[in-house]
């Protein structure tokens, strides 16, 4: 995790007290991948780091204390975000 998701990360668990420290880094990562690809494939100019944090950090923002509900309605995703009782914060 480079210095700006390691930012993500932590505001993302003081938005939601649901999740472990290893699903909140799961949830950071999988964030910061989707913006980057999406950006890609819509032939967007990459404009950095910066940008993609910027975005990331929004969506924490206004959906981070919601998260932890996501798995219930997307069971496809719920081996990356399955809680582990030995990655609990």
């Amino acid at each position: 995790m480079n210095h700006n998701q390691k930012r993500l990360f932590e505001r993302l668990l003081e938005k939601n007290n649901q999740l472990s420290a290893g699903q909140a880094q799961t949830w950071v990562e999988l964030l910061w991948e989707d913006f980057e690809a999406t950006y890609a494939k819509a032939g967007r100019e990459y404009k950095g780091s910066e940008m993609t944090e910027k975005v990331v950090s929004q969506w924490i923002e206004y959906y981070g204390e919601n998260l932890h509900e996501f798995v219930a309605h997307n069971p496809k995703y719920k081996h990356l975000l399955e809680q582990n009782p030995s990655k609990l914060h």
